[in-house]
């Protein structure tokens, strides 16, 4: 994924992430001053939980009189003293509220979500205070209305005009009880999305499946079953075996374990989190966001959530991202219904008048693949090994395209002992930014693989990037190598792909910073750097065996290769269906939002509606438990990564025909896109690198659509 949504100093972006508890409360704050560390690196080792909520409340005073001041300024309004002034404005609020909200989600504990749940509102108040500011907003008015006469360079223009669509698109342009309905509606959103997002992490940690036989987990390896039981015992339950849940729908042990009841106590407890009653149940609260959000939609002047959301993409409206999914989805269920086939003649070989569900799928499917392409992931993994990974594939390949290399460093504090450090450099030796890699799973970390900024880089402020990758891998027992699936590789290249984005950032404005694009353009440089994870010369210098050395075989490669467009049937309808429910929720009118009793059959006529109701593939995310859409700011947003692979994967052939890991093509990329943030319009920008309109027909090929049957 992605990224989480971010703070920005200036005009507040409000963020739904979250950090950790370090040590007892020392004096004075130390949030309250700008880091000494290098580039800003946040003092993970001097701050504790007592610190936030005051730094909070003063960063929040500071940045209202730094607003006021440039509201009430006597002068004529000016772009410096307006403009350039928000940008300004906020510092210690922006620096604050990174650093909170990217590490809750990091490595969080109750007393920082107590922290989130009650700022939650005041920050959204915050935000509404600055926005709704009539004095404020007639200053951008006037400016924006001589906005030919300024004589602007094109960032600066851009800035100025974009500034004042956030003011219309936040209400500005309300009456006073207007204004008052939008914050009271804005207030309850934040609380709820926090509330959603503390229900997940919570069920998920306590909703771990345990057994108390190791035969239950026969198909394992052992050091999975290791990992198992040490998370039952860290649970309190020692001498049993806990699988601990991830956010998808879908688990990773399905793929492995023999026991098909096993499988499918495992996977029920995944696809009913959310919903079960008690104190995590979320249908209250979506369908309760859902109205809320309509709602807000309607008094700012738009039909519904999801067409104001989709005014800012790429996409641009509500008629193109339907038409991208309906048109996909018939092709996606015809490959996944002739998958099912194959699968369920190799089930009824083996279990005899058994019919395939869900939970046999993934074990199912590996043996498919296992006969036609003749390998296993069992027979890969043994050839990534995470750090040889990260060093000789992730940072391999980004010097043999950029020119710049990687030194970790152990000298900087960091707020868990298994987050790493390194200093990033230009190809002359001129430091470039810091980079963390979170990489393993633990009960304090939400779920999913993200990427976010701890400091942005500005030319105004002078500041550079800092920039963290998150994954949830799971850690393996005490001197065992951690060894990744090829999925996990994926991964790992993927979210590097967005640390490019930050890092490579060349921007004047903090508005326009790193990866701060629309939502549907943000995966596309991601995306594209999963190109080298396969590529020859990048997977023969990782993909060696971590005890031996050797590379992986040839034959085995190839084996690997050709199996790339295996179960995409599968991968697409999962991912379309939760597509569609992201945009069934956000495409409703708020008298029409189910109550919390229909929640799951309103989802379930979605899916029978848009025809992807096939119940051996569920929806990648259920409604209960979709993070995205309904706390990550991804809401009328999930579609995005097929939006933006349709870029990705036009931008590949490019590359393949262009001379490939270059670093001409790479100065090239760098150049004219990834440094470029915010500060030109997305597609302009895509067009000025790739010279044309994307074309679709790649995007298909990959996925193995272009050829597919009704």
């Amino acid at each position: 994924m992605t990224y989480p949504p971010r703070a920005v100093p200036g005009l507040l972006l409000l963020l739904t992430m979250s950090l950790p508890h370090v040590r007892a409360a020392d004096t004075p704050n130390p949030l309250l001053e700008p880091s000494p560390l290098p580039f800003g690196y946040p003092a993970f080792d001097r701050v504790s939980d007592s610190h936030y909520a005051p730094a909070f409340t003063q960063g929040m005073a500071e940045h209202l009189r730094e607003v006021e001041a440039i509201a009430n300024n006597p002068a004529e309004p000016t772009f410096e003293n307006t403009l350039v002034a928000l940008e300004r404005s906020g510092l210690l609020l922006g620096r604050v509220q990174r650093l909170f909200f990217n590490l809750v989600g990091a490595h969080g504990n109750d007393a920082l979500r107590a922290v989130e749940k009650d700022m939650a509102p005041k920050l959204s108040a915050h935000s509404d205070a600055i926005r709704l500011n009539p004095t404020l907003f007639a200053r951008v008015d006037r400016l924006h209305a001589r906005l030919d006469q300024l004589g602007l360079d094109p960032e600066s223009r851009r800035l100025l005009d974009r500034t004042h669509r956030d003011f219309v698109r936040s209400g500005a342009r309300l009456g006073d009880p207007e204004k008052n309905r939008l914050k009271a509606l804005n207030a309850e959103i934040a609380t709820l999305q926090t509330s959603f997002a503390q229900n997940v992490l919570k069920e998920t940690n306590v909703s771990a499946v345990v057994m108390d036989r190791r035969e239950d987990l026969a198909g394992l390896t052992a050091a999975e079953i290791a990992t198992a039981a040490a998370a039952a015992k860290a649970a309190g339950r020692e001498g049993k075996f806990a699988l601990r849940l991830v956010n998808t729908s879908g688990q990773p042990p399905l793929g492995s374990l023999e026991n098909r009841a096993v499988r499918e106590r495992l996977h029920q407890a995944s696809l009913t989190r959310g919903s079960r009653g008690g104190d995590f149940d979320n249908r209250a609260l979506i369908t309760r966001l859902a109205r809320l959000r309509a709602e807000r939609a309607t008094l700012l002047g738009y039909p519904n959530h999801a067409a104001y959301q989709l005014e800012e993409q790429t996409a641009g409206s509500v008629t193109a991202v339907n038409k991208l999914l309906s048109d996909l989805a018939p092709a996606a269920v015809a490959n996944a219904r002739r998958e099912a086939a194959d699968i369920q003649r190799l089930l009824e070989r083996e279990q005899p008048g058994a019919t395939l569900a869900a939970w046999d799928w993934d074990f199912y499917a590996e043996k498919v693949r296992r006969e036609r392409f003749a390998f296993d992931e069992s027979q890969l993994k043994p050839y990534l090994e995470m750090d040889r990974v990260l060093r000789d594939g992730v940072f391999f390949a980004a010097t043999r395209l950029f020119g710049i290399t990687f030194r970790e460093r152990r000298d900087l504090p960091v707020y868990e002992p298994t987050v790493r450090v390194f200093d990033v450099f230009e190809a002359d030796g001129t430091p470039l930014a810091i980079f963390l890699a979170d990489l393993y799973a633990r009960p304090s970390k939400r779920g999913g693989a993200w990427m976010n900024s701890y400091v942005d880089q500005s030319g105004l402020l002078g500041t550079r990037p800092v920039v963290a990758n998150h994954m949830n891998i799971p850690r393996p027992p005490d001197g065992e190598p951690t060894l990744l699936t090829f999925d996990e590789v994926n991964t790992l290249f993927h979210e590097f792909g967005h640390a490019l984005h930050g890092m490579f950032s060349s921007v004047r404005y903090p508005r326009f910073s790193g990866t701060r694009v629309p939502r549907d353009f943000v995966e596309f440089p991601s995306q594209v750097n999963e190109l080298w994870m396969t590529w020859p010369d990048v997977l023969r210098n990782y993909a060696r065996h971590h005890r031996t050395g050797d590379p992986m075989p040839a034959a085995l490669v190839e084996k690997v290769l050709a199996a790339r467009k295996f179960n995409q049937g599968f991968a697409t309808t999962e991912y379309l269906a939760a597509s569609l429910l992201d945009q069934a929720w956000h495409q409703l009118d708020a008298k029409k939002v189910p109550t919390a009793e229909g929640a799951l059959e309103f989802e379930a006529a979605t899916l029978r509606g848009a025809g992807v109701d096939f119940a051996p593939v569920p929806p990648r995310y259920r409604s209960t438990y979709f993070s995205h859409v309904f706390t990550g700011g991804y809401s009328a947003g999930y579609y995005s990564y097929l939006w933006s692979e349709v870029l990705d994967a036009d931008t590949v052939e490019w590359f393949k025909s262009n001379g490939g890991l270059t670093r001409e093509n790479g100065d090239r990329f760098r150049r004219m896109l990834l440094s470029r943030g915010g500060s030109t319009d997305a597609m302009e920008l895509y067009r000025g690198f790739r010279g044309a309109d994307p074309d679709v027909k790649h995007l298909l090929e990959r996925r193995g659509l272009s050829t597919a049957r009704p």
